[in-house]
């Protein structure tokens, strides 16, 4: 579960605020990475849908395609450039992703009601069910292990390109960050990306999000301190079918 001692010192004017071992940007991204020169998320509306016999069978006809390069086709139409969002951004160089954290439907049995996320950080993977047994499923990067936690929550809030603020505790162990004390505004540099999900539970924002990463390289990896990233692409997928009060299960690892 959950460092609880954490939950309920949410500055509500300066709410983005997440706790991080040594990286000044606790949303999720890779300590030496975490300074402003970490990368936004990188955006897009479409669904990714592998399996389609007519898609794929026309790309085969082009030559002799293994399925690895057939699906990475179609990734890079999915994971191209957002020019049309706030803060234009470039595409995914998914050359650095497996192909299996692609977003895809796949089959999954869950008891659980469809919109429901479940996130499993064992495999670094993130579930939005779909009902009949399907589950819409996603790349993840996840926690490290000594800040993994497990349990229910729900989404308490959501915000496109949002303010992050270094918590004080940041600011005692990395003096650089203090320049941040006050908000650092939406964009492609802020560490929270162009989309995150607050995680609350019993009324109390647990210091946890669902936020968007730039990084494929952190995809498949524990790299945060118990929250878990999308590529933005993948974001913008799941944030705007995901209301407030959406149920999140995290999986024991």
């Amino acid at each position: 579960m959950p460092d609880t001692s954490l939950v309920g010192q949410e500055d509500m004017g300066n709410s983005d605020i997440m706790i991080m071992d040594r990286g000044i940007a606790d949303a999720g991204a890779k300590d030496e990475r975490a300074l402003p020169g970490l990368r936004s998320g990188l955006l897009s509306r479409r669904s990714f849908l592998f399996g389609s016999a007519a898609g794929l069978g026309v790309l085969g006809l082009a030559g002799c395609a293994s399925s690895d390069d057939l699906l990475r086709a179609e990734a890079a139409k999915l994971y191209g450039p957002a020019p049309d969002e706030k803060f234009p951004i470039p595409a995914v160089d998914i050359s650095k992703m497996d192909p299996k954290y692609f977003r895809q439907i796949v089959h999954y049995d869950s008891n659980e009601a469809p919109g429901t996320i479940i996130v499993d950080p064992s495999n670094h993977f993130l579930y939005r069910i779909e009902g009949d047994g399907n589950a819409t499923r996603y790349g993840a990067n996840v926690s490290r292990a000594e800040f993994l936690w497990s349990g229910d929550a729900y989404v308490g809030r959501k915000a496109e390109w949002p303010v992050w603020t270094p918590p004080k505790e940041m600011i005692q162990r990395q003096p650089e960050a203090a320049k941040y004390a006050g908000g650092m505004p939406g964009g492609l540099g802020n560490p929270l990306g162009a989309r995150t999900l607050y995680l609350y539970q019993d009324g109390k924002y647990t210091l946890y999000t669902i936020y968007s990463t730039s990084d494929p390289d952190s995809i498949g990896d524990g790299v945060t301190s118990g929250c878990t990233g999308l590529l933005s692409q993948d974001m913008l997928d799941l944030y705007p079918r995901t209301p407030v009060k959406t149920k999140v299960v995290m999986l024991p690892a």
